[in-house]
C-alpha cells in the first residue's frame, strides 16, 4: 500500500525532533526493517502499530542509539546518531525518556529512589532540591503518597506511572513508550493514556508509542488533556480525527512502512490488510 502523508503544514517542522531516513536493518540475515522513513514533529505523537515482530520495538532502540542500522539515518534534532561513538550518544539519550512494558523499576529501591535515580546519575547532590523534584514528578502522575513504598507494594498500573515519573525526571523533549498499557485493565490503561496526553498537551513532549491496543491509540488521537478537569476531553479541529492532537499512525508490515497518516485516514482506508488489521 502506498503511504498517505498528512498535510505538511500541520505535521512537519524545519528540524523535527525525531526523523528516520531510509532505515534498513537485519538480524541473522532476517530483514527486520526495510527502507523505513518518518518524522515526529515538536509536540507530536506517533503511534506505531503492527503485528508482533514487525519491527516496532527495534525502531525505539535505534532512536535511543542502542543499536545501529545497516543503512539509513536516525536523526535527533537534526543530528544523525548512526556515526556517533557511544560517548557522544549519551548527550542525546538525556533528551529522551523511555517507558517499558514491564515498568523496569529497581525492586530493591523505594519509589523515591527509583524516581531520583536519573537525577542522582546526572549529578544532583542537593537533597532538598532532589526531594522537591521527586515530589513534583510523583504529583504529576498522582502518586506522591507512594514516596516511601517499594515497587512490590504497587499495582501494575502504579508501577507504570512511577516509571513515567522516572522517565521525565530530566525533562526530556522526546518520550518513547514500549507497550505502556499492555496487561493492564481498561481503567488503569486509560490512566496511562491520560499521562501520555498530559505530557504531549501540557509539556509539548514529542512521543512515539508502540501499542497493540487500538482503543488506546484512538484515545490519544481523538482526545486532549484538559488541566481544568485533569482528564481527557474530546478534541475539536477542522482537519478531522486526530488533527488538533497532532497524532499520526505508522503501520509496519514485514518491516516496511505500510501506512503513515492520521486516525481519520487510517479508519477510512479501504485497503484489505488495514481493514483486517483494524477489525
Amino acid at each position: 500500500m502506498e503511504t498517505t502523508q498528512p498535510n505538511s503544514k500541520k505535521y512537519s517542522s524545519p528540524t523535527p525532533p525525531v526523523e528516520l531516513r531510509r532505515v534498513s536493518m537485519s538480524f541473522d540475515e532476517k530483514q527486520v526493517l526495510d527502507n523505513v522513513s518518518f518524522q515526529v514533529g515538536a509536540g507530536e505523537t506517533l503511534v506505531l502499530l503492527g503485528v508482533t515482530g514487525s519491527g516496532k520495538s527495534v525502531l525505539l532502540k535505534l532512536i535511543l542509539g542502542l543499536i545501529k542500522p545497516d543503512a539509513g539515518q536516525v536523526l535527533i534534532d537534526g543530528k544523525d546518531l548512526v556515526p556517533l561513538p557511544e560517548t557522544e550518544l549519551l548527550a542525546f539519550r538525556r533528551r529522551m525518556g523511555i517507558v517499558f512494558q514491564e515498568g523496569a523499576l529497581f525492586d530493591s529501591l523505594s519509589v523515591f529512589e527509583n524516581v531520583a535515580y536519573r537525577l542522582r546519575e546526572e549529578g544532583e547532590r542537593d537533597e532538598a532540591r532532589l526531594e522537591q523534584r521527586v515530589r513534583e514528578l510523583l504529583r504529576f502522575v498522582e502518586l506522591e503518597h507512594t514516596l516511601d513504598k517499594m515497587p512490590a507494594e504497587l499495582s501494575g498500573g502504579m508501577r507504570r506511572r512511577v516509571a513515567i515519573a522516572r522517565a521525565i525526571a530530566s525533562k526530556p523533549s522526546i518520550m518513547l513508550y514500549d507497550s505502556p498499557t499492555a496487561g493492564l485493565d481498561p481503567i488503569t490503561a486509560q490512566a496511562i493514556n491520560v499521562l501520555i496526553a498530559k505530557l504531549r498537551d501540557v509539556e509539548h513532549v514529542s512521543s512515539l508509542v508502540v501499542t497493540h491496543r487500538l482503543a488506546d491509540a484512538y484515545a490519544l488521537a481523538n482526545f486532549i488533556y484538559s488541566p481544568e478537569i485533569q482528564d481527557l476531553t474530546p478534541a475539536a479541529g477542522d482537519g478531522g480525527a486526530g488533527s488538533c492532537t497532532l497524532t499520526r499512525f505508522l503501520v509496519l508490515r514485514d518491516g516496511a512502512t505500510y501506512f503513515w497518516g492520521t486516525a481519520e485516514q487510517l479508519i477510512s482506508a479501504a485497503d484489505p490488510y488495514l481493514r483486517k488489521f483494524l477489525a
